[in-house]
């Protein structure tokens, strides 16, 4: 797996344990789980990501290219998507603004690493 990619990765679970620590200590336990997974939901959309595009990427052809980011994409979405579903399915209890803060707390990885190119 590329560096940038573990990188991220890393850093997306580092962030998503930082969180629910914050939340157990302020919040409550039911918080803290939330918040893991909805940064866990994340994660595994972002690796799912990058493990369907990296298959298909070969070559310099555009469109090849192009064809790999998209079903890369769309594996994400389902991911996020059934991630999403199954939570609001199977835990009752969930806490609804510390599921999406885990979940956009990994988005601000991404943003970090853009900086960390500079």
């Amino acid at each position: 797996m590329h560096p940038h990619v573990s990188w991220i990765l890393s850093r997306q679970a580092a962030l998503a344990l930082i969180l629910a620590l914050v939340a157990w200590i302020f919040a409550s336990s039911n918080a803290a789980v939330s918040v893991l997974i909805g940064g866990s939901i994340g994660i595994v959309a972002n690796l799912g990501y990058v493990l369907r595009a990296m298959k298909m990427t070969t070559g310099d052809d555009p469109l090849k290219l192009y064809r790999a980011q998209s079903a890369g994409e769309g594996l994400k979405f389902a991911l996020t998507f059934a991630g999403f579903a199954l939570v609001f399915w199977g835990y009752k209890e969930v806490s609804a603004l510390p599921l999406f803060l885990g979940y956009a707390s990994t988005f601000v990885i991404f943003w970090m690493a853009l900086l960390k190119q500079r």
